[in-house]
């Protein structure tokens, strides 16, 4: 089955905003980018959805939620009320960074969306982008794509959130950065209990879309 969010925009949005009010008004692109990353892997095993509920795909530095992305770089992806909401909050500056340009509307967020993205902050947040990218190639969800990555027959593979459930291999040497660590380990009853709770509520909106007006 695959599982599928509905993106949430003004989270993305909020949420890369939020880490730059954190870092001092401005953010480096790839490293918000992957905190939100662990921000999303957080929520989704401990609460059964993400924060953004974006699309993920493996690229070389990582997991990339690929319309918060978007978002981050204003691109020509997005459409004309995600562009016209994001640009009253954040902006480019330069290549690499993300400015702050207003206050963060907490309202969109709920109380566990701000536990998670506190959590990447305390656990990751002291780490550059390259260390961000090096942890994120321990986690299952990206690995299962790395020997194609490194072969070159493609760029951008589309993930699974199921996956996502998986555990880093014990040892990885992508923890070092962690005194390996892997800071997602839950008991093995509980992650199949939110896997098989994600994927009813699938299975239920999936029969629900499907019911004839």
């Amino acid at each position: 089955m695959c599982i599928h969010f509905i993106f949430d925009f003004k989270k993305a949005t909020q949420a890369l905003n939020y880490l730059a009010k954190k870092s001092g008004g401005k953010i480096n692109k790839m490293k918000a980018i992957k905190l939100i990353y662990f921000a999303d892997r957080y929520h989704l095993r401990k609460y059964g959805r993400p924060v953004t509920n974006d699309e993920y795909v493996a690229m070389g530095y990582g997991p990339v939620g690929s319309k918060t992305k978007d978002i981050a770089e204003n691109t020509s992806f997005l459409d004309t009320i995600e562009s016209e909401y994001n640009r009253q909050y954040i902006e480019k500056q330069g290549i690499y960074d993300i400015q702050s340009i207003h206050d963060v509307d907490m309202n969109v967020f709920s109380d566990s969306d701000i536990e998670a993205l506190e959590f990447a902050i305390k656990y990751f947040g002291h780490l550059d982008k390259f260390q961000l990218a090096e942890v994120s190639h321990a986690y299952p969800e990206w690995k299962r794509f790395e020997k194609r990555l490194e072969s070159g027959i493609g760029s951008v593979f589309n993930m699974d959130y199921e996956d996502f459930f998986k555990d880093a291999m014990s040892g990885s040497e992508h923890l070092i950065p962690l005194e390996g660590k892997d800071l997602f380990a839950m008991d093995t009853d509980d992650k199949e209990e939110m896997l098989n709770y994600v994927k009813e509520q699938m299975e239920l909106k999936n029969q629900w879309e499907q019911v004839p007006d």
